[in-house]
């Protein structure tokens, strides 16, 4: 599944992310490799970008790069 179907309090595994190449590497400078758990937590009023807990940490990431990182529900 992607990261965006995960519903708000929900946890899941990052099993791939598939941006472009300096997003990706944003992404996992940020911690977002392979195997980390990763919860959606709050969501702006618009609804993009609702931000994420990964690590104990709040990072906010937009709705089309969060349809290209695959998760598994956990």
């Amino acid at each position: 599944m992607r990261l965006n179907e995960l519903n708000l309090k929900e946890t899941g595994e990052i099993l791939e992310i598939k941006c472009e190449e300096n997003v990706k590497r944003r992404l996992l400078d940020l911690g977002m490799v392979k195997g980390t758990k990763i919860s959606p937590v709050l969501k702006s009023p618009s609804g993009d970008p609702k931000a994420f807990d990964i690590r104990g940490t709040l990072i906010a990431i937009r709705e089309d790069d969060t349809k290209l990182i695959e998760i598994e529900r956990g």
